[in-house]
């Protein structure tokens, strides 16, 4: 029996933060951190987030039915919707004019691809259209608590990648963009009534979704990234699908400034974080980490 779609709404607040490493390059920018151009505070996309999430995800459930990634670098998109056609028996290559078949193939892959039933996707694509889903899970652009200063470290290599330069016999040069340190946060939103009406997000996709939030750099690491490590998250469930307060008023509990006596923050430890503790009726603070 399927399980049923989660019954409360959620907001959450993620700290995560970054050393020596650059945690999202702009390629409009030659792969440089990217920066609110007005305040210097540093910004990682939404897209960014929900990549390593997808990521975390397809490593924990691999091969497990209903755990799927759609948006990922292995078929194109419009095959899928085909194959999800193919695999229901509906007929292919009506463009969608078929709006019961749209329907079906859409839960179809709601039902098969954790992203979707989560993020929600455009696939109005193709032959063979499977529309467009609003998923219950929402990231903003995560944002750095103070200003991040982009640089550039040169590099050398000894090995040449060209015949004619290794008979030049010079060193090649390249470079690694980074900052030195950043605190970043981001906040997120869980709609019960889009799980419910729409993609059937459950409790067991909801604590798979807070385990790949937490464990998200732990099997992303690379060079350019440097150390990035999530410090806190932060979960405000409501004891409603409607919810019980606005959202902003919840994030606001949630204060994160630089200690007094540190100029230049360089680590977690330069920060303070308020928790405001009186929550409007019906809201309860979670702490996972």
């Amino acid at each position: 029996m399927k399980e049923q779609a989660i019954q409360n709404r959620y907001e959450f607040i993620m700290l995560f933060d970054v050393e020596n490493g650059n945690p999202n390059g702009d390629p409009d920018a030659g792969n440089m951190p990217r920066t609110d151009p007005e305040t210097s505070l540093g910004i990682v996309t939404d897209v960014c987030l929900k990549r390593k999430i997808r990521n975390y995800v397809e490593l924990a459930r691999e091969g497990e039915a209903g755990y799927n990634i759609l948006i990922k670098a292995d078929k194109a998109l419009n095959t899928k919707f085909t194959e999800a056609y193919e695999e229901l028996g509906l007929k292919t290559g009506q463009k969608g004019k078929n709006a019961n078949d749209v329907a079906t193939a859409q839960k179809y892959i709601c039902d098969n691809y954790f992203d979707v039933r989560a993020f929600g996707a455009v696939m109005s694509t193709g032959n063979d259209p499977c529309g467009i889903v609003r998923g219950p899970v929402q990231l903003a652009f995560a944002k750095s608590i103070d200003p991040v200063y982009p640089q550039d470290i040169t590099i050398t290599r000894q090995a040449k990648t060209t015949e004619e330069r290794q008979e030049v016999g010079n060193t090649e040069m390249g470079k690694k963009s980074i900052i030195s340190y950043g605190l970043y946060r981001a906040e997120g939103y869980v709609s019960a009534m889009l799980a419910q009406k729409v993609t059937g997000f459950n409790e067991d996709d909801l604590e798979l979704l807070w385990n790949a939030v937490l464990n998200m750099f732990e099997h992303d690491r690379s060079a350019a990234r440097g150390k990035m490590t999530v410090r806190k998250l932060y979960i405000f469930k409501h004891d409603s699908a409607l919810g019980n307060a606005p959202a902003g008023v919840l994030f606001d509990k949630i204060e994160v400034a630089k200690k007094a006596d540190i100029a230049i923050p360089r680590q977690f430890s330069d920060y303070e974080i308020t928790v405001d503790s009186t929550l409007p009726d019906g809201v309860t603070l979670i702490e996972k980490l």
